[in-house]
């Protein structure tokens, strides 16, 4: 079984290299992708509120934990803060929120899943009349007050955020008392992020990676580049999957991947990158293949003020 790499976070709590995505896991697909996760070897498991399964990780955890595989303390569990419970009195309830429904007595990783905020109350995606957001004008350093009191009471041990860009970063440690340990961001062959992983590492903040292969196949019909010949020929090379290589590739930009799947043979596949390295020449000619597409831009969230994506990074 490959041994998965720790990062210390800047409060000395661990996390492993490699997680288990959840996002988009249909029902009961998901309790069962993460029993299998944790047999395989994952330590890393990463979910949200807004992705609505957090009840069926928390029963897979506790599952494993009821069958020996695993203790509490092995497992590394991250959830994130969502858009419409910005306001500092509602981070810790939303928290809370999210403990009952993990079934857990701590959160590893708790993040603001992004720097804008919605309309208050329970619909995850506010819209008017005409389908437009409805954002609220909260600012995320009012939001992060609420995700120290959380570390503060326990509830969380590290606090991070997600989909921040340089500017909002510096911004957030100028005014916060206890510094963010991560950042969550798109990392794949298509959006390399050296930029952005390069500042978050001088300023002492993990990368986490989400969306490793740019979702391959998906609606959005982006290509994850991997037919390129370069990218073909050092999939030929390593005698690795276009999956394991892209893991790979995320992982020496400095990030930790979290590729999601719920498939069992791609599970395994996914955690199988730590018997290789890709050597310097390989991770520039990787990079020279980036076009920089998103595949989660939220684009509809381009009007508010605290919009991440309108700077290079």
């Amino acid at each position: 079984m490959s041994t998965t790499p720790f990062v210390t976070f800047n409060d000395g709590h661990k996390m492993p290299m490699l997680g288990l995505g959840t996002y988009l896991g249909k029902e009961g697909e998901v309790e069962e992708a993460v029993k299998y996760a944790i047999d395989v070897g994952y330590r890393h498991i990463d979910t949200a509120s807004f992705y609505e399964n957090e009840a069926e990780i928390g029963n897979a955890i506790r599952q494993k934990i009821a069958e020996g595989v695993v203790e509490r303390q092995d497992i590394f569990v991250t959830t994130k803060l969502w858009s419409n419970w910005h306001e500092e009195a509602h981070v810790v309830p939303a928290c809370k929120k999210s403990l009952q429904k993990l079934g857990l007595e701590y959160i590893d990783l708790y993040l603001v899943h992004w720097p804008f905020a919605f309309k208050e109350g329970e619909d995850l995606l506010p819209k008017d009349d005409v389908g437009n957001l409805i954002f609220a004008d909260t600012d995320y350093l009012e939001t992060w007050r609420g995700m120290e009191e959380c570390k503060k009471q326990g509830l969380v041990r590290s606090i991070g955020i997600s989909n921040f860009n340089s500017e909002q970063i510096t911004r957030l440690l100028e005014s916060a008392k206890i510094k963010p340990v991560n950042n969550q961001i798109e990392v794949s062959i298509n959006l390399n992020q050296k930029r952005l992983i390069e500042f978050c590492k001088k300023h002492d903040v993990t990368v986490t990676g989400y969306s490793p292969f740019s979702r391959p196949g998906n609606r959005y019909g982006i290509s994850n580049s991997w037919d390129n010949p370069k990218i073909q020929a050092i999939v030929k090379k390593y005698n690795k999957t276009p999956a394991q290589i892209a893991c790979r590739f995320v992982f020496q930009m400095g990030a930790a991947p979290i590729p999601k799947s719920v498939t069992k043979e791609r599970i395994k596949e996914n955690f199988e990158i730590f018997d290789f390295s890709l050597t310097d020449e390989e991770m520039a000619e990787i990079q020279s293949v980036e076009t920089g597409i998103r595949v989660a831009p939220m684009n509809d969230a381009a009007p508010s003020i605290h919009y991440p994506f309108n700077i290079p990074f």
